[in-house]
């Protein structure tokens, strides 16, 4: 699979943009500020339907219009298919594959799959909790698009109970305003514990493939582990820890156990306590965890290690390659990094590159090389 041509209107800082692309390796090099990582966030929005540096669409519609269109020509196994998202903030957006009209733009997932590793992903080992579940997520959905769908769901439903314990904290009679609490925690059990056991078993098979990409890239053995740290009730979450993946059944059982056992606190708080959106990844080295304890080296092998195993296990499991995304990475990492990175990908489908300075990416990595000024894009 590989991007034959890119086309964007209104995206961003670009009215208008046309790029086509060959198989293997392309950098667009271009000074900071001028676009060349909105290129390669249209790709990831239209792969994945969300951006890798906002969470609202808004910001992705150039100044002055009404609406972004992202355009591309995606090739595999020497077919092509069009592939078109109109992006409307504050209504809904609309997708097109081929020439037909899609029902939801989430019917658009898995035409594009794309693996991009961007200087924010540092915060998946520094950052919050919600940094490493998204990423888990969307690993979810890159390799089984259905899961879109569960992840809505359960977003759905948390919303719901959510104001229901938030109006009943304040409620004349909170027995009544909690009458339908019971469905909901039943709803919520049952979605979500679908969705941790997804996340469990995508952590046990992407392990093999983290410890090696760790540490080729750091040219070391260090250990490179992830732990699910649940907020299920205490037992369960101990086996989770351990590394066991409990049967979908017993996860709903613990779901509804854990909810119980928190209801008091949870009316007290108004906020469901027990959950996914409640959980996080570990990322150790060895016996220590990765955040507080690893070095600025470490903590940027650990997360480039992430991106490589994800883009490995979807190779893996769909029989082609993602298209793997590099925006301004090189400029981040050491000589040696560099290096054994460019070794690591050198055999990709497709990689899109990105840099400041074209002498910060390996000579072993040159291809097709755009240049980036503000507005436009050229063949160089």
């Amino acid at each position: 699979m590989f991007v034959r041509r890119l086309i964007l209107q209104d995206f961003r800082s670009y009215a208008s943009a046309d790029l086509e692309f060959d198989a293997g390796v392309s950098t667009l090099v271009g000074l900071n500020g001028q676009g060349k990582t909105n290129v390669v966030e249209a790709l990831g929005y239209l792969a994945s339907l969300s951006s890798h540096r906002v969470a609202q669409d808004a910001p992705l519609v150039r100044a002055g219009a009404d609406q972004a269109v992202v355009q591309a020509v995606v090739e595999r196994d020497g077919h092509q298919t069009q592939l078109q998202l109109e992006i409307n903030p504050g209504r809904s957006n609309r997708a097109q594959l081929g020439r037909s009209p899609l029902t939801r733009p989430r019917d658009l997932l898995g035409s594009l799959r794309t693996v991009l590793f961007a200087p924010e992903d540092l915060a998946l080992v520094k950052g919050d909790p919600s940094e490493r579940r998204r990423f888990l997520d969307d690993l979810l959905v890159a390799r089984q698009p259905r899961w879109a769908a569960a992840r809505s769901d359960y977003d759905k439903i948390l919303k719901q109970r959510n104001a229901l314990l938030k109006n009943a904290r304040t409620a004349a009679d909170r027995g009544a305003a909690l009458a339908t609490l019971p469905v909901w925690d039943t709803h919520l059990a049952q979605v979500g514990a679908n969705l941790v056991y997804a996340r469990l078993r995508l952590l046990r098979d992407l392990q093999p493939y983290l410890r090696l990409a760790y540490d080729e890239v750091s040219a070391g053995q260090s250990d490179a582990r992830t732990t699910y740290r649940s907020s299920l009730y205490d037992e369960l979450a101990e086996q989770v820890a351990a590394g066991e993946v409990p049967d979908v059944a017993d996860l709903e059982a613990g779901f509804v156990k854990s909810l119980e056992q928190q209801r008091g606190p949870e009316v007290d708080r108004g906020i469901t306590l027990v959950g996914p959106h409640r959980d996080d990844v570990v990322l150790q080295l060895g016996a220590l965890p990765a955040k507080g304890y690893a070095s600025h080296g470490e903590s940027w092998s650990f997360a480039l290690g992430l991106r490589i195993a994800a883009f490995q296990l979807l190779r893996h499991d769909l029989g082609s390659d993602p298209v793997l995304v590099l925006d301004d990475v090189f400029a981040e990492l050491d000589a040696g990094r560099r290096r054994r990175l460019a070794l690591m990908v050198g055999d990709c489908e497709q990689v899109l590159i990105t840099a400041a300075v074209g002498e910060d990416v390996p000579e072993s990595l040159h291809g097709g090389r755009f240049t980036v000024t503000l507005g436009s894009v050229t063949k160089a």
